[in-house]
């Protein structure tokens, strides 16, 4: 009987992409997510209903799963106690590796304050003693085009800093190849493009694709703070906006690996080709 591959997040953006991966490639594939209606709809004839924070139902649907893939719970400011309930549910249900997606340069005191808490996700994994392998992943090429707004501007705390954006389905591909394949226990695995951009390059691309000026305005933390002020989110998210293109700035998110084409045999997609294939992905900057 072949090894249960629990995902997490499957409805999501990479989770039901490695669902999708994993049951093409004839795996014993198990969905969890918190939505049964949206679960039905995936390629996997086992799905289960789960929040990372109840113990209990995360353990009864990790029962009998051999190997989990976590994808990280949405940013809140218990993000870490939710994680560790997941883990350590996985630990009492018999989990015997977690494949963990994490964020690039994770680390206790990285400028991106989300950063900061996969790196803490990352030790408590560790300290279980279970198998795992770290998935950094960079910014993610689709939500580059989502920041930009409907006039056309790109803007925020940048500088002239450099960013290695990856494709959601390079993130999946590699997953896949982990689950499915040996040898990577203990490894972290850097996941981005093959280049890293500048904001101003992000933009032109941009402008080549919609067909209209697309500009990066760079603003300072003051700037940034007041031009976010109108979504009246919590500060703990707004600091989370705004930090990441801090940590652009600060030369933390300007890696470019080989490790997707490590992991897969093909290269990763660049972000002109992402905008070529995803025209939905910049609908809203498209000329009315």
């Amino acid at each position: 009987m072949s090894e249960v591959i629990a995902v997490t997040g499957a409805t999501g953006r990479i989770g039901r992409r490695v669902v999708r991966r994993l049951a093409e490639a004839g795996a014993a594939v198990r969905a969890l997510g918190r939505d049964r209606e949206k679960l039905a709809a995936l390629p996997a004839e086992d799905v289960r209903t789960a929040s990372y924070d109840d113990a209990g139902a995360m353990r009864a649907a990790l029962d009998g799963a051999g190997a989990l893939f976590l994808v990280s719970a949405h940013e809140a400011p218990g993000r870490v106690r939710t994680h560790a309930t997941a883990v350590d549910a996985a630990v009492a249900a018999g989990v015997r590796r977690i494949v963990y997606l994490s964020y690039l340069n994770a680390a206790p005191h990285a400028t991106f304050t989300y950063a900061r808490d996969h790196w803490h996700t990352e030790q408590h994994i560790r300290s279980t003693g279970l198998a795992f392998t770290f998935l950094r992943d960079s910014t993610y090429q689709a939500d580059l085009a989502a920041m930009t707004s409907p006039d056309g501007v790109l803007r925020g705390p940048a500088g002239d800093g450099r960013v290695g954006a990856v494709a959601h389905d390079d993130i999946a591909d590699s997953a896949a190849a982990v689950l499915l394949g040996e040898g990577h226990d203990g490894v972290t695995y850097d996941m981005t493009g093959p280049e890293a951009l500048s904001f101003d390059e992000i933009a032109a691309a941009l402008s080549r694709a919609a067909g209209r000026t697309v500009t990066y305005v760079p603003e300072t933390r003051d700037e940034a703070y007041a031009s976010r002020a109108g979504y009246h989110a919590p500060d703990w998210e707004v600091e989370g906006w705004i930090t990441s293109y801090e940590a652009v700035a600060n030369g933390e998110m300007d890696d470019v690996s080989d490790d997707v084409l490590t992991l897969t045999g093909h290269p990763p997609q660049s972000f002109a080709d992402f905008l070529a294939t995803h025209p939905r992905s910049y609908r809203h900057l498209l000329p009315q």
